[in-house]
């Protein structure tokens, strides 16, 4: 048998400057550079450079080898999702789609702009009257609650609650990581109104031997097959007990959107958003750690250790992921626009930290040479994203990139590189956006 000669492979451009960034210089800009790029970033090469990003580029020389410019690494284009007008489809079967991050400008996450995140199908009868939630296992009191009991037995409080997917930046892992390419959009701060999760367990009385929580809702397995779960996965009781953790039923004011969970979901902030069931009709206290479906074996885990890129980890080695990085994300203005050079421009953002709070927000215009430090607001809450802005100025006409580097309470900065792992979590690396100033 004979065996046909395979045609090339086509390579994003990540990938390209991954596996060579010196020869991916060349291929994508027609010149070779030297591995400082200064050689390439003096001649034909940054004239070819610049006019591919429509200006100049006045902080070259800070450039570091093998950086793909901002303006080419996003572009996706925007489809539409009934009251999510704006968001990127990723897939239909599970529906999952990511805000564009100009879009998430806003204090406070608009429903319509809040990203989804579905495992199954999506229950089509939300109506919250006949809904009940269970709480059981190993409780004094297994209770069966409606929404109206959740209303009238619990103090009902209202947060800003901060959700964001393991998965979010996931995109720009190379070699890359089988999964949802989200880029940044998978992130939303709502106001969120519920009853603490804490006041049911109590109410159900939660017994000693308890370690963990496990969590279903009313979606289906894709395949259609009732006896299969899409997703069930839990927290540890100490996290559960947190007073920032929601039995949801309200979004900003009003009824939760169906593809965001109605009638009534959880929201587990600070933690990776599949923790936060959708469609909830199931709370079971476990004496184990929870063993339901992506609970086990690699997902939602990362390895206990730093590994390289491409690197296979063996699946012992692999840790379930409890509190998200520190991460922030430039919401104003939009990458790849034209500002004026010779005025102050105001760049907005949010940030991050899991359970923790973020003390800093820095921006660079060169590269990372040198920073500027941002106005940054206490949250509203904790649990609460914190909003940020400062205005900058531009020496001259030309490309610059913004970068944006949070830091937390405990000191832990934002980095440029991704620390890669085989599934594609916990992106935290620096957003970049691109800006000409005219």
């Amino acid at each position: 048998m004979t065996r046909k000669p395979r045609g090339p492979r086509e390579r994003g451009l990540c990938e390209l400057y991954a596996e060579d960034p010196i020869r991916a210089d060349e291929l994508v800009f027609g010149r070779r550079c030297y591995p400082d790029r200064r050689g390439f970033l003096k001649g034909a090469g940054l004239a070819t450079m610049g006019a591919v990003l429509g200006a100049g580029i006045p902080f070259h020389r800070n450039m570091p080898a093998g950086l793909i410019p901002a303006a080419l690494a996003e572009g996706p284009e925007d489809f539409v999702i009934e009251g999510k007008e704006g968001l990127r489809v990723l897939n239909d079967r599970p529906v999952n789609a990511e805000t564009p991050a100009h879009l998430l400008d806003d204090p406070i996450t608009p429903v319509n702009r809040h990203f989804i995140r579905n495992n199954g199908i999506p229950p089509e009868d939300t109506s919250p009257d006949n809904w009940t939630i269970t709480i059981d296992g190993f409780v004094d009191r297994p209770l069966t609650l409606s929404i109206a009991d959740l209303r009238r037995n619990f103090e009902v409080v209202t947060y800003a609650l901060q959700l964001e997917c393991g998965g979010n930046g996931r995109a720009f892992f190379n070699p890359p990581a089988r999964g949802n390419q989200w880029t940044v959009g998978a992130v939303g701060c709502s106001r969120w109104t519920g009853v603490r999760l804490r006041d049911v367990l109590r109410a159900a009385g939660v017994r000693d031997n308890v370690v963990y929580t496990a969590h279903y809702g009313a979606d289906m397995h894709l395949s259609g097959d009732p006896d299969k779960v899409p997703i069930s996965r839990g927290v540890p009781i100490e996290k559960a007990m947190n007073p920032y953790n929601l039995i949801a039923f309200e979004m900003n004011g009003g009824p939760l959107h169906p593809m965001n969970g109605a009638p009534v979901r959880l929201v587990i902030p600070g933690w990776p958003g599949s923790c936060s069931h959708k469609w909830l009709t199931r709370i079971w206290l476990r004496d184990v750690v929870h063993d339901g479906p992506k609970m086990t074996g690699k997902s939602y885990r990362v390895p206990r250790y730093p590994v390289a890129p491409g690197e296979k980890v063996p699946t012992e080695d692999f840790v379930i992921i409890h509190s998200m990085p520190v991460k922030s994300i430039i919401t104003f203005p939009q990458t790849n626009v034209e500002v004026p050079a010779d005025e102050p421009l105001e760049v907005r953002g949010h940030a991050w930290a899991g359970d923790n709070f973020v003390t800093r927000l820095d921006l660079s215009i060169d590269f990372g040479k040198s920073w500027i430090a941002a106005e940054l607001d206490p949250p509203e809450n904790p649990y609460a994203w914190q909003n940020w802005r400062a205005k900058i100025r531009f020496p001259i006409h030309g490309y610059y990139e913004i970068w944006a580097r949070a830091t937390d309470d405990e000191g832990r900065m934002q980095p440029f590189a991704i620390a890669w792992n085989p599934k594609g979590y916990l992106n935290n690396s620096m957003h970049r956006i691109a800006v000409r100033a005219v």
